[in-house]
């Protein structure tokens, strides 16, 4: 007479096979509903798409030419330049491709630039603007960069340098690999705005700017990434740029900036004095410049960031 036992194996592996079946059936369902989310119905993804595809295909300026210029950066620059003005502006002197996303800082565009420049860019000239915070801040983004501005090489070398542990090194390379990993955070993100009024304003009351760095830590850090990434251009025959677009508040650390840029070899450019801004030039959140703001920056870039490629003195006001 068969046990119990024994007929009860065969039926338990049929349900085990059936669960893994569809968990996997799941998993292909959501990375589809993932990326027809992405490519179709975000924004952010169409305009870096674009950005980055012109910019690779970036070549040095032939003599009589406009200067190739890589301008990239975060929100600051998205909310404060105006790049069709500025383009229009500029468009006798410099050729300028943009690659603007939200939310990232020094690592995240180190080895964005690493994987443009082995991908064929060819900027002579490389803008950074992302603030002083976000340049000292020790993180990378986590969805949108890896998987649109990193490849696998990329994602372990942020992982090596933030010192990030099994867990945060996992999680980082399904980002670059799997769309429904890399957004589900955005997608989270986007429900919550729909459902909970004035969630944008909440965010930033409780996930404020990083905090400046002492004096002395702040030089040995800044210098260390600006030596770092003058060099990452230097062997790729482009002229680094620290753009420091206006922020309230932040005289004392475009100062000790500047500063630490001078001694790392590396030209910058404060086209306005943060204190000659009033509140009224900010959006509600008093980060990012409004459309009058935007306007006063983008004509004071347009006036000095062409003498800045120039080496003409005075490159800038401050």
């Amino acid at each position: 007479m068969p046990s119990s036992t024994s007929s009860s194996k065969p039926g338990a592996l049929f349900y085990a096979k059936l669960l893994v079946g569809i968990c996997a059936l799941l998993i292909v369902a959501f990375e589809f509903l993932s990326d027809f989310l992405l490519k179709y119905h975000s924004e952010t993804y169409a305009r870096v798409s674009r950005q980055y595809a012109e910019a690779v295909k970036m070549r040095p300026a032939k003599p009589g030419e406009p200067t190739s210029v890589l301008m990239i950066g975060n929100s600051l620059l998205l909310e404060g330049v105006d790049v069709d003005r500025l383009k229009k502006l500029t468009s006798s002197q410099m050729h300028i491709y943009p690659i603007f996303l939200e939310a990232t800082g020094y690592y995240d565009w180190f080895y964005s630039l690493q994987r443009l420049f082995r991908e064929g860019a060819k900027p002579q000239v490389v803008v950074l603007g992302v603030g002083v915070n976000s340049f000292l801040a020790n993180s990378v983004r986590q969805d949108y960069v890896p998987l649109m501005l990193f490849d696998l090489r990329d994602s372990l070398g942020v992982a090596s340098d933030l010192k990030m542990d099994r867990t945060a090194t996992s999680n980082l390379l399904l980002a670059h690999s799997s769309v429904f990993w890399d957004t589900r955070t955005v997608l989270r993100t986007q429900i919550l705005r729909h459902a909970v009024p004035h969630y944008t304003e909440l965010v930033l009351l409780l996930k404020p700017q990083p905090a400046i760095p002492p004096p002395y830590q702040f030089q040995t850090t800044a210098n260390s990434r600006l030596e770092r990434l003058r060099e990452l251009c230097e062997a790729h025959g482009a002229k680094l740029i620290i753009l420091f677009p206006p922020t309230p508040s932040s005289e004392d650390a475009v100062r000790q900036m500047t500063l630490a840029s001078r001694k790392a070899g590396v030209d910058t450019l404060v086209p306005i004095d943060p204190t000659a801004l009033s509140v009224k030039y900010y959006q509600s959140d008093e980060l990012h410049l409004n459309s009058e703001g935007a306007q006063l920056f983008t004509s004071a870039l347009a006036t000095f960031l062409p003498r800045t490629l120039d080496h003409e003195p005075a490159a800038s006001p401050n």
